[in-house]
């Protein structure tokens, strides 16, 4: 491999991949449909996030209950360095992520944040600069409207499973999910995949055509 740790880990993935070439490698693996929703956009264009999942379970509820915001608080302070907080569950007619709960996140080392559902504080999060994506913004408080049940258990966001520790990368055209036990495989063949693209990208600016770049990198 060609990283030691899960910092190394992550920084080749900030740095050197995108989502787009790991999904390809993910379907080699028979691993067909590990994309979240593809409404699940960054704040910001530019925005990557890869860590770890730090799974969260969101609920509506229909009426304040005696805890306000459930397992909340007990969930951000759990955070870890390396992961990413992702939470499913409850409906997009609130907020389930904001500007507090990004500076508490970031204190604790995590890398972003990803939700099924809708974010807030949009103006605070990007001068944060901390990764989030969400499936849009939207001001309505989740007090009295959605509180967190369960964290660290295994969650399923139309039909993507995701469990705590498994890989969650995001950029600009996606979020996807790579399984904890395929991720030294899978990270490994989208680097090699990678170098070949490159190698293509140059035979076609030189006017190769395409058919014979595909023969002889094998991808296109």
């Amino acid at each position: 491999m060609e990283w030691k740790d899960d910092a190394e880990l992550f920084e080749l993935l900030r740095k050197q991949l995108f989502t787009a070439i790991v999904g390809d490698v993910l379907d080699t693996f028979g691993r067909r449909h590990q994309f979240l929703p593809a409404q699940c956009r960054p704040l910001r264009p530019d925005m990557v996030v890869a860590g770890r999942a730090m799974t969260v379970l969101e609920t509506d509820v229909s009426e304040e209950p005696e805890k306000p915001f459930g397992l909340m608080f007990e969930a951000i302070d759990s955070l870890r360095p390396h992961e990413v907080y992702i939470a499913a569950g409850g409906s997009p007619t609130y907020a389930q992520w904001g500007e507090l709960m990004s500076t508490a996140a970031r204190a604790r080392g995590a890398t972003g944040a990803v939700l099924a559902g809708m974010s807030r504080d949009t103006r605070g999060i990007l001068a944060l600069d901390f990764p989030v994506f969400s499936y849009g913004c939207y001001a309505q408080d989740q007090r009295g409207r959605g509180q967190i049940v369960d964290h660290h258990v295994s969650l399923e966001i139309e039909g993507v499973r995701v469990r705590p520790g498994d890989i969650v990368f995001g950029d600009i055209d996606g979020v996807l999910v790579v399984p904890r036990e395929l991720e030294a495989d899978v990270i490994s063949g989208a680097l090699e995949k990678s170098r070949k693209e490159k190698s293509a990208i140059n035979d076609l600016k030189a006017g190769r055509a395409a058919i014979d770049v595909f023969k002889t990198h094998g991808v296109f």
